[in-house]
């Protein structure tokens, strides 16, 4: 598959955002920041990412951000868990991105949830569930709003996150019943997969490494292919 235009990555800051950004830039995408903070922007810009400042809880800046004279194929967002001013960022930015893409026109978005939120929060124990319980509702409410849109998307509920380097067992599924950890550059690979493999249209997957689930054997693992290159 090849691709016309850039990525729009948001959270790519921190986290599994600044590892989808390596990963993207490794296939020498063309992608486009938002960044709140000016703090990374200099380690971003030296991947050869072009940087937008403005703030995912601001409408009007997330629309600004998304114009360009060069068409934007694909948003891809990892935004949330922080709180300003008693707003969190995991749906209302969500919701703004969401919105503004379909205003640009974008072609695809993936959304960076989390196991626990909808129906996958059958698999987390009860204290998980308590401490993570109103992140897991706005993240449920990002999900809907983006489903609601009618915008292609693929939503990717990673489990427990690690840091370390990616193992390359990283798997999605559609069962909602799986839980487990999964490293952050993991998510990053699939996250890229997703992008560029059809079969992750209109999906709502977990995320984990095959070798840290919580128990769970025999779970249908969705198969991705496919590669994108940049025109």
């Amino acid at each position: 598959m090849t691709i016309e235009g850039h990525i729009f990555l948001a959270g790519a800051s921190r986290g599994v955002g600044r590892e989808i950004a390596k990963c993207l830039t490794a296939q020498n995408q063309k992608v486009k920041a938002l960044l709140r903070s000016e703090e990374t922007r200099p380690e971003l810009e030296a991947m050869g990412i072009t940087v937008v400042m403005g703030d995912a809880l601001d409408a009007a800046a997330v629309e600004q951000a998304m114009q360009n004279d060069e068409p934007i194929y694909a948003v891809i967002s990892t935004i949330g868990g922080l709180p300003k001013e008693g707003e969190r960022a995991d749906y209302l930015g969500n919701k703004y991105l969401i919105d503004a893409a379909v205003k640009a026109g974008v072609q695809k978005f993936i959304l960076i949830s989390s196991i626990g939120a909808g129906e996958s929060e059958v698999a987390l124990p009860p204290q998980a569930k308590e401490t993570l319980g109103p992140v897991l509702v706005e993240k449920e409410q990002a999900e809907q709003h983006l489903i609601d849109s009618r915008l292609t998307y693929t939503v990717i509920r990673p489990g427990g996150l690690k840091s370390e380097p990616a193992t390359g067992n990283g798997v999605v599924t559609e069962d909602y019943r799986v839980a487990g950890t999964i490293h952050r550059a993991d998510v990053a690979q699939l996250a890229c997969l997703c992008l560029a493999s059809d079969a992750a249209n209109n999906k709502i997957l977990s995320a984990v490494d095959r070798e840290m689930t919580y128990g769970q054997s025999g779970f249908e693992e969705l198969k991705l292919s496919g590669s994108i290159s940049p025109l």
